[in-house]
This record gives C-alpha cells, sequence and structure tokens, in this order.
C-alpha cells in the first residue's frame, strides 16, 4: 500500500505525504524556528479519524506527534518522520446557554472559542492570545486574562472525551476515569488525545481592560507600583507587564490591567494606577471580552523565530525589578519582550493536588521571549533570553509552567509538576506505559 492509502477506509480525512499539494503549509506552525518534516500527516475530521490514527501509527512503529493550535514554543506538534496527528479541522462547538457549559473540538483556537460563546454572553479563561489553540492551553493548565477571578482553565474544565495509546475511546470526569481527568488537567497531551472537551462558562461580555505605556526611563517605578498595588488587587483584577518596543521604534513600560467586574468600580479601583506617570498613553477602556483576547495578536504572529525562556519569581523584589529592566534595556531584538505576569486570586485558591499543575501560590510568571525575523541563527537572542532567566535565579520558586518549555528544556519537567510529578507518572504507567504519546512536554511512566 501507498502511505496515502495505507490508513484503513475507515478514515474520512485527509492523509498528507511530503509530496502532497498543502503538505508544507499543514506541517508549518506558529514558531517559524521549527522546521520538522513528518512522514505523513493525518488531517482528522473527527474521533473515528483520530483512533484510525492511533492505531496506524501503532501498527507501523511510528513516532506520533498531536497538531492542535499548533502555537506550542517547543513545536511539539510536529514530529521528524512519523506521523503528525492534524487536529485542526475538527472545529465544532456546542453552547448550552442554559447549562453555561461550551463542549469543543481541538482544533479551534481561542479565537474562534471566543467567537462562538460571545454572543450567548459567556466567557470562560482562555490564555491571552486568541491565535493559541483550545487543546494545548488547556492540557497544560492554561493561565489567562480571567484566572483570577476563575481559575485557570483546568479549574473550568468538566469532562472530555480521550484517544488513549491503544485506541479506546474514553469519557474522563469527576466520575469516569478521575485519574485519567486529573492527569490531563495539567499533564498535557501525556495521556491521550483529547478530541472534545466540555468547559464551564461564565456570564461575561465587557471587560476593562486596555494597556499604559510608560517610558523605559520610568519602567523601575512603575514596576514597583505594580508590585505594591498587586498586593491589594480583588479577584476582578489582573494586572500584567510587559517591556516591548513600540511601532515608533522606543522600548516601553507597559502595564496591562484586565478589571471583570462592575466597570464603574472598576474605573474607580485603576485610578491611582492611571493616575501615575502619567503615562504617555492610556488606551484602557471598557471592551468585549474577544477584544483583550486580540488585543497582543500582533506582537506575536505566525512566522517568527522564538525562543522563550520562563518561570515563576516568588516576588517583585528590588532586586528582581533591576534584572527585568536591565534585559528590557539589552534586547537584542524589536520583537523581544519581557513579560510579567501576575497569579493571584481564584487560582491560588485551589488546593496543588486538585489537578496535575500544581502552581498555585501567588507569585508572578516571568517569560523572557526572543523573536527574531529572517534566517534561522538567532544564537545571540537565545542567550539573551539564558541570562535574562539565569540572573533572576534567587528569586526563582523552583517551578515553571509546562506550557512555555522549550525543546532544550526536558530537564525541568519536574519543576512543572512538583509532588505532583509521581502521580502522573503512575497514571502515564496505566494509560500509555510504553510512552506512545512523547512528542510533548514528556512524563516518563513509572516502571
Amino acid at each position: 500500500m501507498t502511505p496515502a492509502t495505507s490508513l484503513s477506509s475507515a478514515f474520512t480525512g485527509k492523509v498528507l505525504t511530503p509530496e502532497s499539494d498543502g503538505y508544507n503549509s499543514a506541517r508549518a506552525i506558529w514558531n517559524a524556528m521549527i522546521d520538522r518534516k513528518p512522514a505523513l500527516i493525518a488531517q482528522c475530521t473527527c474521533t473515528g479519524d483520530v483512533v484510525e490514527a492511533v492505531r496506524y501509527a501503532r501498527q507501523q512503529n511510528h513516532t506520533v506527534s498531536v497538531r492542535g493550535g499548533g502555537h506550542n514554543v517547543a513545536g511539539t506538534a510536529v514530529c521528524q518522520g512519523g506521523l503528525m496527528i492534524d487536529l485542526t479541522l475538527m472545529k465544532d462547538i456546542v453552547v448550552d446557554e442554559s447549562a453555561r457549559t461550551a463542549t469543543a473540538q481541538p482544533g479551534l483556537t481561542w479565537g474562534e472559542f471566543d467567537a462562538a460563546t460571545h454572543p450567548h454572553g459567556l466567557a470562560t479563561t482562555g490564555g491571552a492570545i486568541s491565535t493559541t489553540g483550545i487543546a494545548g492551553l488547556t492540557l497544560g493548565g492554561g493561565l489567562g486574562w480571567l484566572m483570577a477571578k476563575y481559575g485557570y482553565v483546568v479549574d473550568n474544565l468538566l469532562s472530555a472525551e480521550v484517544v488513549l495509546a491503544d485506541g479506546g475511546v474514553v469519557t474522563a470526569n469527576e466520575s469516569s476515569n478521575p485519574d485519567l481527568f486529573w492527569a490531563i488537567r495539567g499533564g498535557g497531551g501525556n495521556f491521550g488525545i483529547v478530541t472534545s472537551f466540555t468547559y464551564r462558562m461564565h456570564p461575561l461580555t465587557t471587560v476593562l481592560a486596555g494597556m499604559l505605556l510608560h517610558p523605559l526611563s520610568q519602567a523601575r517605578k512603575a514596576l514597583q507600583l505594580h508590585r505594591d498595588f498587586s498586593k491589594t488587587a480583588p479577584d476582578e483584577l489582573t494586572t500584567h507587564a510587559a517591556i516591548l518596543t513600540l511601532p515608533d521604534g522606543n522600548a516601553a513600560l507597559a502595564l496591562i490591567p484586565v478589571w471583570v467586574g462592575d466597570l464603574r468600580e472598576g474605573e474607580e479601583f485603576l485610578k491611582p494606577l492611571r493616575a501615575f506617570g502619567p503615562p504617555i498613553a492610556d488606551l484602557v477602556q471598557p471592551m468585549p471580552y474577544p477584544a483583550l483576547q486580540q488585543m497582543l495578536d500582533p506582537a506575536v504572529p505566525y512566522g517568527r523565530h522564538n525562543y522563550w525562556k520562563s518561570g515563576f519569581i516568588r516576588d517583585l523584589t528590588p532586586e528582581a525589578i533591576e534584572v527585568l529592566v536591565d534585559f528590557g534595556e539589552r534586547r537584542t531584538s524589536p520583537f523581544n519582550i519581557v513579560l510579567i505576569e501576575q497569579l493571584h486570586g481564584a487560582a491560588t485558591r485551589i488546593q496543588p493536588d486538585a489537578t496535575a499543575v500544581g502552581i498555585r501560590d501567588e507569585c508572578f510568571h516571568v517569560v523572557a521571549t526572543a523573536a527574531w525575523e529572517g534566517p534561522y541563527a538567532g544564537s545571540e537572542h537565545k542567550d539573551w533570553a539564558r541570562a535574562a532567566w539565569a540572573a533572576l535565579a534567587p528569586v526563582h520558586s523552583g517551578q515553571v509552567y509546562a506550557n512555555i518549555l522549550n525543546e532544550d528544556e526536558d530537564f525541568r519537567i519536574k519543576e512543572a509538576y512538583g509532588a505532583n510529578y509521581p502521580r502522573l507518572r503512575e497514571i502515564k504507567a496505566k494509560y500509555d506505559p510504553a510512552n506512545f504519546f512523547r512528542v510533548n512536554q514528556n512524563i516518563s511512566p513509572m516502571s
């Protein structure tokens, strides 16, 4: 049989080989630094297709990768050789307004998800970039703009349909396969391929949000204000910060408050933050939640080379602020960003062992994002990101967000899960003892 016909007749999707039209576009993902070439790409249209692809890969002893949104910086969606199971055509979503739930397939991006739920006046935590896929973000835990009010994405996951390594299809929720349900809420794609997610939704249409832009010369004072202001923030407010390059080429410090609640209360609470400086631009305004999700899209477009170093720091101490501003001043590319995300509120009031993702302390998530255009070679940019994170060593919390690990950071997997790691290995051994699903932020099965 030729590769294009070797999947069974039950496969209703499309199989691409390197000679097929559309092969190169199908293997291209958000991070242009990733240039892997699968032997086959199985473009699935339904759960049955995923089952057939898994069974075929087992029969042929193929390495398997799974593509949802293709937004992971490590590029785990694409394998070199082997079979890439492509879920991007699976975009069905059903919104139950009365039950306040949404059931969605894994090919959706958060922008597409929000477009379907917003007309119903509903939203849930869904990252910070609309082009991110729902599947990868959810399985890795899911930080987002709404986490202080509603928790991580996984804190809002009610149920999932999962294709296992043996080709079986199961439901995972609190009453059916609860160990698997625990594991997929943060454990990534290690345990199977999720073909359907059911989320808890919340009444939300409009937020008070936007950027407060300050010259980089004011960054130290602005970040100190951010630190102090964050300590008083209620669940309705999350404030992130970023050092970035403006369209005019000048560097700036952006404070990004997001208020999820009564807009007049938000206007009042944000007055001290907005009065500081004053800022060179105050872009904070009421906006539809989908507009917030799209606000940072232009800063992280498809087609750039990306290398990130990240982790959690316990506090924005003066020493940490000095490091962050110093590396912001020494950016090696106009596309480099120093991102500081506030973690507090509802996401931190859940017990660390309640889900696989156990990062539940009030802290700050720092990401040194090196990005550049043109040729692959980017050693100076990578070095910048690595040095920035190394300089923060004195305030590391010893934890990292699995969704942002680079392809050269397998040694940090345990940092992502802490005390939850042994249990994850046990569950991996139960559902995937041969480590069939290993092209990911891999958790090795307990032997």
